[in-house]
């Protein structure tokens, strides 16, 4: 694995930087300690400790069971293994909707308690007092938007966003309020990539996409999708950089029969 070159620690003020002269971002998601050292030491610009955890880590079907406090184990484990990518972790369903107050203390017990460098919640206007809130103690907000997967019972479908005109305008006029309220950043999930870009050139804080098209600052996927460790998930947007559902199975088969055979431990690989 190449090192990559050595570079102070990402910001979102380094994030700006990069939207403005033109340098795509690229981020990822990580859950635990292993794999975050393994993505940090190659070079990523983001970590996202997303609540995609719940469905990657925990075999739940949405994003909706996972908790505060689960979410604050898989980030503090992500922290400790970081010492270049600007680590952001979602606020979990029910942990900031509710009302401003308690999405407050929620973002402040993440970063308290993991060291997180900031956090994502879903949602535009709807949620313009949690935003403002949270950024009043000083903690850094990514907005996301399109597909928002935490309100998954209300559109009951996990197809393509914003397809009509009157909800690309809403989406619209919610990515600009986003950065008017003071989000330093943003995600947009599986809308048409023309809006997309659309998106991105309206608003001087960096889009990061899935799927959503090249025109946007940055794309983020889930890690253990695009390793191909999840081989059940193929939508169009997804590129599998390897295929290890494949490999490490072989691998362990492999073990499995050394083990029976009586070929593991060989001499050499006892005391």
């Amino acid at each position: 694995m190449s090192v990559h070159r050595e570079i102070k620690k990402v910001t979102t003020n380094v994030l700006l930087e990069m939207k403005k002269r033109g340098e795509k971002i690229a981020m990822l998601t990580a859950y635990d300690y292993t794999m975050a050292k393994i993505i940090d030491s190659a070079g990523i610009d983001v970590i996202l400790v997303g609540d995609s955890a719940s469905n990657v880590m925990a075999g739940h079907e949405t994003t909706l069971p996972i908790t505060l406090d689960q979410m604050i184990y898989h980030a503090s484990s992500v922290v400790r293994a970081t010492k270049r990518s600007l680590v952001i972790v979602d606020l979990p369903f029910g942990s900031y909707q509710a009302n401003s107050k308690e999405a407050l203390s929620s973002a402040i017990k993440i970063m308290k308690e993991s060291g997180a460098h900031g956090v994502k919640l879903e949602g535009g206007k709807e949620v313009k007092e949690s935003i403002e809130r949270i950024l009043t103690a000083g903690i850094p907000v990514m907005g996301h938007l399109g597909l928002t997967p935490q309100s998954i019972y209300k559109f009951g479908t996990y197809t393509v966003r914003a397809k009509e005109e009157e909800e690309a305008e809403r989406l619209m006029e919610d990515a600009k309020l986003l950065e008017q309220y003071g989000c330093f950043a943003l995600v947009l999930e599986k809308i048409p990539a023309s809006l997309a870009q659309k998106v991105s050139e309206s608003i001087s804080i960096p889009v990061i996409g899935i799927g959503a098209g090249g025109g946007v600052d940055g794309q983020v996927l889930v890690t253990h999708d695009m390793l191909g460790m999840n081989h059940e998930f193929s939508p169009r947007f997804l590129r599998r950089y390897l295929n290890l559902y494949e490999s490490m199975g072989n691998a362990f088969e492999q073990y499995i029969i050394d083990v029976k055979s009586r070929d593991f431990p060989s001499d050499k690989e006892q005391y």
